[in-house]
């Protein structure tokens, strides 16, 4: 594909035709690779560890952008890189699709979020370039915060509607929705037994669906020893996990052989080092005697009626419906049935508060997706997104006459390693790394388990949410928020200045942190109060990076601004890349409460550059002639 059409005159483009669908499509990638492919390895059933360190390693293509963006300089136009990356984009995409039901679902789809990251990131250089080069000055400051807004409602899409979409495919994919019944009384036996679901369940027609035995489950108010409990929990846990219906502790379900190999990383540094964590930092279970007494329990089996398709996985997630709280569920919230274990019961255990002594009932219930296929959907239809973003940009985007491309590949080479060394030669150039690899400690590593963390089931430390759920959290009042908080930061500074503001959006950006400790240690079943406490921090979050955002700027001034920032943006990814690598791994480690603990104290090192950057009281504040 060539731009033959620059060599004539210009043609004149509303901006309004192009710039909200480019800007559109350049946060979609991004919020894609960042935050949506968390939450769908999430619900695919990969571990924290391995989720954070293989989707930090995705920030790469970000942090080192700089290095080769001369290349869409020197080659071909910006218009013709636009084009071609989100046809690569929406084939990434594609291949993100057809890979996701297949056995190897992670490696291969890891393969295409590369390509994908690559691709969307190349765009940025591009897409950025060519605002410039297709608006005059006055359009460029006139359309800056339009193009800000779309990349906003990108995220947005991407972390809410996209999510949601997802929620709504796993649902509407998967079996009938089913209810089981609990009642509580005096009057039931104290007795505790597994179920058998009787003979003849097995539906012969090929349709399938989930039986549930007891029909209704009876809990007796009559106390139980807590090591009664114990005995009861490791003998369902066991079994679950044994059938593959639950992850075991690395967080994969059962292989095939039960062989693992170890490597000399894991065998000599990871392992001891966990160890060590795990006995002085992990979460400590409250000693509790053994005959002390604790709510009796009842024990229920779920069963498919027939065999699935081979590696199809039928995920059922159990929620409270309605009723009386006092029953609760504790063992079972997210279940996998696929081929291999459709024929065995898995177990779901329920326990009645041990202050109860009345009669109470309560109703949970469960719905069912086959996820991978759910997923499949979601990525296709953003593939058929991007192609048609591609067609429509080809025949809409302008031809600036200014975007062509370069004739002297040495002489730019050569400005551009000495652009790049510029930046290096400052002489606080320790103090500005350390404010834009810090300043951020906290929040890149909550980011990457915010979903996680509401996804996963209670007994294990999380929420407990769905899908949907979190997408209508996070992914869409968490963004609006972020964004107002965004918001508000710029008119404080353009009011007052950075440096009067750095040290309030300093300490905004880290101590609502706090709300991630309350829900880890209360984990409130309220999605209005998870909803408030997401809202807080995201709006902090979004007032506090503002200061981030003008920093980046004010070290970027001079003569090559442009690369500078380039290369500050880079450093700005390499903040939240590695730090997130290591988050899901220490998190498996100590738990969801010592984890957002750790977040807390992270803050120790993020607020130390604050103290010794040097910035003029003037800069930020809005001149009275703009």
């Amino acid at each position: 594909m060539t731009d033959k059409k620059t060599t004539s005159a210009p043609k004149q483009r509303n901006p309004w035709a192009w710039i909200p669908t480019l800007y559109f499509a350049e946060g979609i990638p991004y919020v894609v690779v960042m935050t949506v492919a968390v939450i769908m390895f999430k619900r695919l059933g990969i571990s924290n560890t391995d989720i954070a360190l293989y989707t930090s390693w995705l920030y790469l293509p970000w942090v080192i952008k700089p290095l080769w963006s001369p290349i869409v300089d020197l080659l071909k136009t910006k218009r013709w890189w636009i084009i071609i990356m989100q046809l690569f984009i929406g084939a990434a995409l594609g291949g993100i699709a057809l890979a996701i039901p297949l056995p190897v679902f992670f490696k291969v789809t890891l393969i295409f979020m590369w390509l994908l990251a690559f691709s969307s990131a190349t765009h940025d250089i591009a897409a950025d370039g060519f605002y410039m080069l297709g608006l005059n000055e006055h359009q460029q400051a006139y359309f800056v915060g339009i193009r800000s807004t779309f990349y906003r409602i990108a995220m947005i899409t991407g972390q809410g509607l996209l999510i949601i979409l997802a929620g709504f495919f796993e649902t509407s994919t998967g079996l009938p929705p089913v209810e089981i019944n609990t009642a509580a009384s005096p009057a039931f036996a104290k007795e505790i037994r597994l179920p058998e679901v009787p003979s003849g369940t097995e539906n012969n027609s090929g349709e399938s669906y989930f039986v549930v035995f007891p029909e209704k489950a009876e809990l007796s108010t009559q106390n139980i020893a807590n090591s009664e409990l114990d005995s009861i929990r490791k003998v369902i846990s066991a079994h679950n996990t044994e059938n593959g219906f639950v992850m075991n502790q690395s967080g994969q379900l059962k292989s095939q052989d039960g062989e693992q190999k170890i490597s000399l990383w894991s065998e000599y540094i990871s392992t001891p080092l966990k160890d060590f964590l795990k006995e002085n930092f992990g979460a400590k279970k409250p000693t509790v005697a053994a005959n002390s007494l604790t709510g009796n329990v009842s024990v229920v089996a779920i069963k498919l009626s027939s065999k699935p398709e081979e590696n199809k996985e039928m995920v059922l997630n159990l929620k409270f419906r309605n009723g009386d709280n006092s029953i609760r569920l504790i063992e079972g919230e997210r279940l996998t049935f696929n081929a291999g274990n459709y024929d065995k019961p898995a177990y779901v255990l329920f326990q009645c508060d041990p202050k109860l002594t009345r009669p109470t009932e309560a109703v949970f219930k469960g719905t069912s997706g086959n996820i991978h296929l759910a997923w499949s959907i979601t990525f296709i239809i953003l593939a058929v997104m991007f192609v048609l973003f591609s067609v429509y940009h080809r025949f809409i985007l302008p031809f600036p006459a200014s975007d062509k491309q370069a004739a002297e590949h040495q002489n730019l080479f050569k400005e551009f390693f000495k652009t790049f060394g510029s930046f290096f030669k400052r002489k606080d150039i320790g103090l500005i790394l350390s404010f834009l690899l810090l300043y951020r400690l906290g929040e890149s590593q909550i980011v990457k388990m915010a979903s996680p963390f509401m996804l996963d089931p209670r007994q294990v430390g999380g929420l407990g949410l769905t899908t949907g759920d979190v997408g209508l959290i996070y992914g869409t009042f968490g963004i609006l928020a972020l964004t107002a908080g965004g918001i508000l930061g710029g008119i404080a500074a353009a009011r007052k200045g950075l440096k009067f503001w750095l040290w309030l959006m300093a300490l905004a950006i880290n101590i609502p942190h706090l709300a991630y400790v309350y829900m880890a240690y209360a984990q409130p079943e309220n999605q209005l109060i998870i909803g408030l406490c997401v809202v807080i921090e995201q709006f902090s979050y979004g007032f506090g990076f503002t200061a981030y955002m003008l920093y980046m700027i004010y070290v970027s001034e001079g003569e090559h601004k442009t690369a500078h920032f380039a290369i500050a943006t880079g450093f700005m990814a390499l903040g939240m890349m590695i730090p997130g690598m290591f988050s899901g791994w220490l998190q498996d480690i100590i738990g969801y409460q010592h984890f957002f603990v750790w977040v807390m104290l992270c803050m120790i090192p993020g607020l130390l550059p604050v103290f010794f950057v040097k910035i003029k009281p003037e800069f930020g504040i809005k001149k009275k002639e703009e």
